[in-house]
């Protein structure tokens, strides 16, 4: 059996009341203690939580949680859900004309990210991102015009409080 040491600490006391509001205030003025007994320490948060799938797994992806989008020569809602996405594909033009993605809050409309085409020819560019969406928020995809578009796919790979989405 270990020794028991008692700390008197005022700066030690007062951020343990800061984390652990119950803890705080309690006793003779030694609310805390040391040992020299090693105690291990095992982190089960993922098992606790119901998922044990490496984080980096959890954001693999899989046919039933891609969703694709295509816009040419329209607007389209690419995400209307709450949540964390990650949001990747080409803007492809082949002529002049502009793409861009933009963030809905319902009232207002920012965009993220646009792509400009001046002259005939093939040129893509890839793009690869994650956005959040609170409720009422929308990712529109717009292009201008036939010879230009954005065409990728969506993935959740969280709910609007963080909780990763398995695939």
């Amino acid at each position: 059996m270990g020794q028991e040491y008692f700390i008197n600490s005022q700066e030690l006391q007062d951020k343990v009341s800061s984390l652990l509001p119950s803890q705080g205030g309690a006793g003779a003025g030694f609310d805390l203690s040391a040992s020299t007994q090693i105690i291990p320490i095992i982190d089960l948060t993922e098992q606790a939580e119901g998922s044990n799938v490496r984080q980096d797994l959890q954001t693999a992806l899989s046919f039933n949680t891609v969703t694709p989008f295509f816009a040419r020569n329209a607007t389209v809602n690419v995400v209307i859900n709450t949540g964390y996405y990650r949001v990747f594909g080409i803007m492809n033009g082949r002529g002049v004309g502009v793409t861009s993605f933009q963030l809905s809050d319902g009232a207002t409309t920012k965009t993220l990210m646009a792509y400009v085409t001046t002259s005939v020819g093939n040129k893509d560019e890839f793009f690869d991102f994650i956005v959040f969406l609170p409720a009422g928020g929308s990712l529109i995809a717009t292009s201008n015009s036939t010879d230009v578009d954005l065409q990728g796919v969506t993935r959740q790979i969280a709910d609007i409080n963080g909780n990763l989405t398995n695939p």
